[in-house]
């Protein structure tokens, strides 16, 4: 069978609006170029539409017209890679989940361990950021939480001080195992994190976790300017932030 043909016949099955690769499509690398010309002659017929390089959808048309490819699964494609999870979602539209601001964000953020790509398609807007640690699936909400602690003094619509409560109040119901595992993954960011991660952790739980790696890993003569009040979070005094 013809590689125009194969593509033809796998696209007929592929859902509307669903993104496609060349890896969907069956296509071996050694005939990506020829590939690469029926996926034109598609494109120019309006059978397919281009997103980014390499990803295609077929658009589905409405009274309204054609809509566009679906956010979720779009989305997903670049935070998975053969089945592993290799990003997630950061920056303000994980802070408006975590009820850090109600803003709404225009923009998705990705941080990944992957190539970074941008994507500008209509109301689809990504930028993606490197990631500090490595990602995983049981570890990916973890350092989005660390995320938020790394920008708590850039959050809009809310307070450093409020911002800090409501994420140690999301601290105060993790398991043990979690703690200890945010505590681990923090090494990787910088040193205000580990200081606010720190303070936060013996607010919540007093001598219960072991935070001498956080301590011994910050340089004593530095001082952390997050406008926080010691009232709000006496700990902090602990922890050279102010």
């Amino acid at each position: 069978m013809k590689i125009a043909e194969q593509i033809r016949n796998k696209i007929k099955s592929i859902p509307e609006s669903e993104p496609f690769g060349y890896a969907d499509l069956g296509i071996e690398q050694t005939d990506f170029v020829t590939a690469a010309k029926a996926l034109e002659r598609l494109q120019k017929s309006g059978t397919i539409k281009k997103v980014s390089k390499g990803v295609f959808y077929k658009p589905k048309m409405t009274i309204m017209g054609p809509l566009g490819p679906d956010y979720d699964a779009l989305l997903t494609r670049f935070l998975y890679k053969n089945g592993k999870r290799v990003g997630y979602v950061t920056g303000g539209e994980l802070y408006n989940q975590l009820n850090l601001t109600t803003q709404n964000y225009f923009r998705t953020k990705i941080a990944t361990n992957r190539s970074r790509k941008k994507i500008e398609k209509g109301w689809l807007k990504t930028n993606t950021v490197k990631a500090y640690a490595e990602i995983t699936e049981d570890n990916y909400q973890l350092l989005g939480i660390l995320d938020a602690v790394k920008d708590i003094r850039k959050i809009s619509d809310t307070s450093t001080s409020q911002a800090v409560k409501i994420l140690a109040g999301k601290l105060a119901n993790f398991k043990k195992s979690d703690i200890e595992e945010l505590i681990t993954l923090s090494i990787f960011y910088p040193p205000r994190v580990r200081a606010l991660l720190g303070a936060i952790i013996e607010d919540k739980f007093a001598t219960t976790f072991d935070l001498s790696i956080l301590k011994n890993s910050l340089n004593p003569t530095s001082v952390y300017k997050l406008k926080i009040k010691e009232t709000d979070f006496p700990t902090i005094k602990n922890w050279q932030i102010k």
